[in-house]
């Protein structure tokens, strides 16, 4: 920031810090393009919900009758009720854009049971929360805040301030963008009840209760004490400030590592609108960085972040290209801060960036067929997306996913005095009633270069247009205004101004060039992504084959150990740019295809958020002559160790895969399973064990082998072969980051006459037993 900026800011916090405003979503219009497509698809979704299920807990935990079946998937859990408030958030901005009258009797429907249900309370709470979450926070106002995870409170509460969150806001939204006045009255009481409950609880108790995942509350209750302009209401959101987190960020410390990426958007969103309402510096400055931190060093080539929705550390992307990168609620959220950031400094940058989310991340979440919405985009090289269900999942990303198409004009333009910002080259119509300006903009972009704005109202004063040069344009960016050539300065990362009196039909025409171009990954040079103009390409590695979990799976995991496809190298040639080694296919509206340049095979591109039900690819390994040849050599060395391996094979489990397991007469007391880095596992917690049964070759020397995860500390066990000590085992982090194993010979007495054998872990000294992602019995290799 300008250190004359910081200053003034911090000297008259009361005047305004924003220097462009966005539009209301009633001013934009979206003309025909896939954005207009997906929002006229989402239309039908939210249309074909049903308001009465997703108020099944909000009056039954009221004492009211429901009046739906209750949803599925995470609406039967303890975060139940985080639909409805995205619902309602969806719905509101959905008659904002279009003032459809249809959504506007869900918003007063929907917002008049709540106000039944909050009257049946009597203490101004309204929402769905289970009855544990509820007690759990009716126990705050009494001191009993104990954080039991990052997830958790004591006794097992799943995030209820994130859910509240959810239904708060939902219910702001109501108000302003669905004009429903009872919808503030309702908001407030809300708002009453979160300041009562927690007004009681000291600094200590505060930041106890905010180790838990907590949502957007300190952005929403910033907003309302905006909206309101009640002071009190700012005292309430003051209390929602995590000083573990903002507290580093606002001294430009990245502690990121390991934290759980969408838990920390939400607070630095309110530490921007904290900015904006306060007027506190150091606020901006801690947004700023995270900006600049997640946005420049922790995203993927998409404008996503994470993998298993945690921040790993910088430069370990390639170790993280897995099913479960790049969660789409972070985007949906990092968006949501890059317009903050946009308004105070006006920088291309902020565009470009947001212009790449939206495009290659946001877009791709949603499947055409039935418009659901994908949780994670799955880097893993060859794999796919899987989409929700349409009443069995309601995951995160689903409550974002319904809101995402509501809000597509949300940022293409921005204003300040006579200046309009055009940040996105997307097709619109924009009203700015203030000036008495009415500017559509067409075009196939970005497939096409060219962009047409046509002025169809205009005031009788100068226009400043500013259009935004993208960074990763190929060539000068030119314009015509009716037919003739404007000058313009425009350099790559900047905005060029076309500054005049406008008059009814004209129509400006730019040219935005654009070429095929590579991105490394972070902190993995010789591994890249392909570009055209602002379009990250994927390889198109063909369909996926449907079954009962794709494309549409009641549990995000469903599929991240079904089969990827083989994923080709590319050989860099001699003397060449990679580029140029890719020509545009014929015929298509962009698709490209390697010449002499894809090993063992050649490369189809394809744009990413068109890749909806393909096996593909996003990075690739970019190796010289020479190394593919080891490459190749190594490979066959790997097969040949492989097959050798396998035949020494006498049976084999592989813990937490169903039918592996009741083919092994699987019994357990006290045991779990779980995903991790593509594999099962099966543990047991004190007191508590588990046990296959597998077979034996009674004439062979054999050897148990046990595979483990170098990273599990503090764990200790037995493992016993019919009943009888083999072995005790600990894990104490000896190889972190890698999967190992463990072969224990068995002793040839232990299998005379035997043609199989138990073999069990159990655990010892109140430790865990385990996780063991594999057991195999081997013949023993001399």
């Amino acid at each position: 920031m300008n250190p004359i900026l910081r200053l003034l800011i911090a000297a008259a916090p009361l005047l305004s810090v924003r220097a462009a405003e966005s539009f209301a979503l009633s001013d934009v219009e979206l003309l025909d393009s896939r954005f207009k497509d997906a929002m006229e698809r989402n239309v039908e979704v939210l249309l074909e919900l049903e308001p009465d299920r997703f108020l099944h807990n909000t009056r039954k935990y009221a004492g009211l009758e429901p009046k739906g079946e209750l949803y599925g998937g995470w609406e039967q859990r303890g975060i139940a009720g985080h639909s409805l408030g995205h619902y309602l958030t969806a719905i509101s901005q959905q008659f904002a854009v279009t003032g459809d009258p249809r959504f506007k009797q869900r918003i007063d429907r929907t917002v008049a049971e709540m106000a039944e249900c909050q009257e049946r309370y009597g203490d101004g709470y309204i929402g769905a929360l289970p009855p544990k979450e509820l007690e759990t926070m009716r126990g705050f106002r009494e001191g009993r805040v104990k954080a039991a995870s990052p997830f958790n409170h004591e006794g097992g509460a799943w995030v209820p301030w994130y859910t509240q969150h959810k239904v708060l806001a939902g219910l702001k939204d109501a108000w302003v963008l669905g004009g429903n006045a009872q919808a503030k009255e309702v908001m407030l009481g809300l708002v009453g009840w979160v300041d009562a409950i927690t007004a009681p609880l000291d600094e200590a108790q505060l930041q106890e209760m905010l180790v838990v995942e907590h949502g957007g509350m300190l952005d929403t209750l910033m907003e309302i004490a905006e909206l309101t302009g009640e002071p009190r209401h700012r005292e309430v959101a003051k209390r929602f400030y995590h000083k573990e987190i903002l507290d580093p960020l606002r001294a430009g410390e990245d502690r990121l590592n390991g934290k759980h990426a969408n838990t920390q958007i939400p607070k630095v969103i309110g530490e921007a609108r904290t900015f904006e309402v306060i007027g506190d510096v150091r606020a901006r400055g801690g947004a700023e960085f995270f900006w600049d931190t997640v946005v420049r060093r922790r995203s993927w080539v998409i404008g996503g972040n994470s993998n298993r929705e945690h921040f790993f550390p910088v430069g370990q992307a390639a170790r993280n290209l897995a099913p479960e990168t790049a969660e789409s609620c972070n985007t949906y959220n990092m968006l949501k801060l890059t317009e903050h950031l946009f308004g105070w400094e006006p920088s291309a940058e902020y565009a470009d960036f947001y212009e790449r989310a939206l495009y290659n991340h946001i877009l791709a979440t949603q499947e055409p067929e039935k418009g659901m919405y994908a949780y994670f985009m799955s880097f893993k090289p060859g794999h796919f997306r899987t989409y929700s269900t349409p009443h069995d999942s309601f995951w995160c990303c689903y409550g974002s996913g319904m809101e995402n198409p509501t809000r597509y004009g949300s940022a293409i333009y921005f204003h300040e005095g006579d200046r309009l910002f055009v940040n996105l080259y997307l097709p619109s119509r924009l009203d700015w009633k203030e000036q008495g300006m009415v500017l559509a903009q067409r075009s196939g972009y970005p497939y096409e270069d060219t962009v047409e704005f046509t002025v169809e109202k205009a005031p009788a004063t100068p226009v400043a247009l500013e259009l935004r040069c993208p960074s990763w344009i190929a060539g000068p960016m030119t314009a015509e205004l009716n037919g003739k050539q404007v000058a313009l300065d425009a350099e790559p990362g900047s905005f060029a101004t076309v500054r005049r009196v406008w008059k009814p039909g004209d129509r400006l025409v730019l040219t935005l060039p654009m070429k095929l171009h590579t991105e490394s990954l972070e902190g993995d040079p010789d591994r890249v992504a392909f570009l055209y103009g602002p379009l990250v390409l994927g390889g198109d590695l063909g369909p996926v084959e449907r079954s009962g979990s794709f494309p549409y799976a009641v549990e995000q995991w469903d599929n991240f150990r079904r089969p990827s496809k083989d994923v080709p190298v590319l050989v860099r040639p001699e003397g060449a740019d990679l580029v140029e080694r890719f020509k545009r296919l014929p015929g298509e509206r962009l698709a490209f295809r390697s010449e002499g340049l894809g090993k063992p095979e050649e490369v189809t591109l394809r744009p990413y958020n068109e890749l909806f039900y393909e096996h593909q690819n996003l990075y690739w390994q970019v190796l010289s002559a020479d190394a593919w040849q080891e490459r190749l050599a190594s490979i066959e060395a790997e097969r040949e160790r492989q097959r050798a391996e396998e035949a020494r094979i006498v049976d084999r489990v592989a813990p937490g895969e169903q039918q592996s397991e009741v083919d092994h007469g699987t019994r357990s007391e006290n045991s779990q399973v779980g995903d991790f880095r593509d594999r099962k596992w099966r543990d047991a917690r004190h007191p508590g064990w588990f046990e296959y049964t597998l077979k034996v070759e009674p004439e062979s020397a054999l050897v148990l082998r046990c595979d483990y995860w170098g990273g599990d500390a503090g764990r200790e066990f037995e493992i016993l072969v019919d009943g009888r000590r083999l072995a005790t085992q600990k894990l104490e982090n000896e190889r972190p980051d890698q999967f190992f194993h463990v072969d224990y010979p068995l002793p040839a007495e232990r299998l005379r006459g035997r043609e199989r054998i138990t073999v069990r872990f159990e655990t010892r000294n109140g430790r865990v037993a385990g996780g063991v992602f594999g057991v195999t019995i081997l013949k023993d290799d001399p």
